[in-house]
C-alpha cells in the first residue's frame, strides 16, 4: 500500500526526504493533491503547485543537509513574502507582494525549507472566527460548518487537514493557540521577541508574535529551533517532576460540559503520571489585566498599522486600507479609534508603565511560591461554533460575546508576554478541545519538554 504522505509530520517528512525514501517533488506534487482535495476548506488565499514543486527540489538540493531540507510550510498571509502576495486578507492589499521576506521566513529558507502557500486569515488578523468578508470564511477540517478559530484559522485548518505537515500564524491574544485547540493541533506562543518580527503586518508590537502550528510537539520544537536561531533538541522530562499550577479562577469557570469533562480527565492523566497538581490563584491580577489588554492592543495598532504600510507598502494609504475592509467586526475596531473616543496617552502609558509590571510580577510569584514549571488550563472556554456566529456564541444556554468569551484563557500570557502552547486534549466530544500549558517568559524550551511529556501521557 503506498505511504500516505499526509500522516507525515514535518520531523518525518525531513527524515524522508535525507534518506531518500521520499523525494521532495513527489511530496510536493502529492500535497498539491491535497490542496485541490481539500479547497472546500477555503485555508489557503495564495499557492501555486507548479512552483511548491519546483520549490521543493531547489530547496533540498541547495540543503539536503538543512535543518528543514525541503519543507514546505504555510505561512499566514500577514506575514510577508516575496514568492507570494501578503494581504492580510483585506481588500486594499489583495495584489500586495513585499520586496523583502520577513525576518521568521529568512529563517525558515536559511534551514533549507520555503514558502509553499499563504494561508486564509480573519481580516487583518482582528478576530478569532476567520469569518473574513473579504477572503470567505475559513471551515474547519473536522467540521466544515464550524469556525477554524482565529486570526491564523488558514493555517491551523490546512495543518489539521493535513495538507502541510507544519506553518506559521501569529498570535496576539490567542491566535495562534485558539485556532489550534479548535482545529485539533498544536499551536504555540513563544515567549515574545523569541523570534524575529520585522515584515509581519501589526496590530501590536507589545503583543504581537509568530508562532508554529504542527500535528505534534516535536514539530513545534523543530520550527522553535530554526525560528529562534537555537536548538531544535528538547531535553526529556520525568512528569513526577514536574508541578503544574491549576488557576480555577477564571479559567476553569463556565466551561462547555465537553471541555470540562476532558479536562478533568487529562489533569487525572497528568497526575498518574506523577505530575503534582497545585491549585493556585491570579487573583489580584486580573484588574491590571483588564487595564492593559484592549488599551495596548487599541492605542498601537493606530501607529504600527500605518508605520507597516509606509515601509513595505507605500502606494497604500491608511485611509485606503480602511476603506478596504470587508468584516464588520473589524471596521468597527478600527473606527473606533479614528475620532474622539481613540485610546487615549495616559491609558496607554499607564498599561505599560503600572499594569504589565504589576501583571508580571504577581503571575512570577505564584510560580515562585508553589514551585510550578508550568499553568494548566483549557485553551479555551467551549469548543468551536457554526460560522457567521460573529458577534455571540451560545455557551451554557447563553448568548455570550464571541471575540472575549474565545481570548478569555489565552489573553493573559499574550499580555505578560509569557510563552505558551495548546495541544490537542483527548476528548469523547466530536469537536477538538484544546489544554494549554503557560510557563514563565523566556522558559520556551523547558515548556516544550514538558508539553512533550505530556503528549506522551496523553496519548497512553
Amino acid at each position: 500500500m503506498p505511504q500516505d504522505l499526509s500522516k507525515l509530520d514535518a520531523v518525518s517528512v525531513v527524515n524522508a526526504f535525507k534518506s531518500g525514501t521520499v523525494a521532495p517533488a513527489a511530496y510536493a506534487e502529492a500535497l498539491a493533491d491535497r490542496v485541490a482535495q481539500h479547497g472546500n476548506l477555503n485555508a489557503l488565499q495564495s499557492f501555486d503547485a507548479d512552483t511548491v514543486i519546483r520549490c521543493a527540489a531547489t530547496a533540498f538540493d541547495a540543503a539536503p543537509d538543512g535543518i528543514l531540507a525541503g519543507l514546505p510550510v504555510v505561512a499566514k498571509d500577514n506575514i510577508n513574502t516575496t514568492s507570494y502576495p501578503t494581504t492580510g486578507g483585506t481588500g486594499a492589499l489583495r495584489a500586495h507582494t513585499t520586496a523583502t521576506d520577513a525576518g521568521v521566513v529568512t529563517r525558515i529558507m536559511g534551514a533549507g525549507g520555503f514558502i509553499g502557500a499563504k494561508a486564509n486569515m480573519h481580516e487583518l488578523a482582528f478576530g478569532i472566527t476567520s469569518n473574513n468578508a473579504v477572503t470567505g470564511p475559513v471551515h474547519n477540517p473536522v467540521d466544515p460548518s464550524m469556525i477554524a478559530g482565529g486570526s491564523s484559522g488558514g493555517t491551523a485548518a490546512a495543518v489539521a487537514a493535513g495538507i502541510f505537515p507544519v506553518g506559521l500564524g501569529t498570535d496576539t491574544g490567542g491566535s495562534c493557540r485558539i485556532p489550534a485547540a479548535l482545529c485539533g493541533v498544536v499551536g504555540f506562543r513563544p515567549t515574545t521577541g523569541r523570534y524575529a518580527g520585522d515584515g509581519i503586518l501589526p496590530i501590536s508590537h507589545t503583543r504581537d508574535t509568530v508562532g508554529p502550528i504542527a500535528r505534534t510537539v516535536r514539530d513545534i520544537a523543530l520550527m522553535d529551533g530554526v525560528l529562534s536561531g537555537g536548538t531544535s533538541d528538547v531535553d526529556a522530562v520525568d512528569l513526577s517532576q514536574v508541578t503544574l499550577g491549576v488557576p480555577r479562577q477564571l479559567f476553569f469557570a463556565d466551561l462547555e460540559p465537553a471541555v470540562a469533562a476532558a479536562l478533568e480527565a487529562q489533569l487525572s492523566v497528568l497526575a498518574k503520571a506523577g505530575a503534582r497538581l497545585v491549585e493556585v490563584s491570579f487573583e489580584p491580577l486580573w484588574p491590571h489585566n483588564e487595564a492593559f489588554g484592549f488599551p495596548v492592543v487599541l492605542y498601537e495598532v493606530m501607529r504600527d498599522l500605518p508605520a507597516y504600510l509606509a515601509q513595505h507598502a507605500p502606494d497604500i494609504s491608511f485611509e485606503a486600507l480602511v476603506a478596504g475592509i470587508g468584516s464588520p467586526d473589524v471596521a468597527g475596531a478600527l473606527a473606533s479609534q479614528m475620532g474622539a473616543d481613540a485610546m487615549p496617552q495616559a491609558a496607554y502609558d499607564a498599561a505599560m508603565n503600572t499594569h504589565r509590571p504589576a501583571m508580571r510580577k504577581i503571575y512570577g510569584q505564584v510560580f515562585e511560591d508553589n514551585h510550578l514549571n508550568a499553568i494548566v488550563f483549557p485553551t479555551t472556554p467551549l469548543t468551536a461554533r457554526p460560522i457567521g456566529q460573529d458577534e455571540t456564541v451560545e455557551l451554557n444556554g447563553a448568548q455570550v460575546p464571541t471575540f472575549p468569551t474565545y481570548i478569555r484563557n489565552t489573553d493573559l500570557g499574550s499580555n505578560l508576554g509569557a510563552p505558551g502552547i495548546s495541544l490537542p486534549c483527548p476528548a469523547t466530544s466530536r469537536l477538538p478541545v484544546g489544554i494549554e500549558f503557560d510557563a514563565l517568559p523566556g522558559q520556551d524550551r523547558a515548556l516544550l519538554a514538558l508539553a512533550l511529556a505530556a503528549e506522551k501521557a496523553m496519548a497512553q
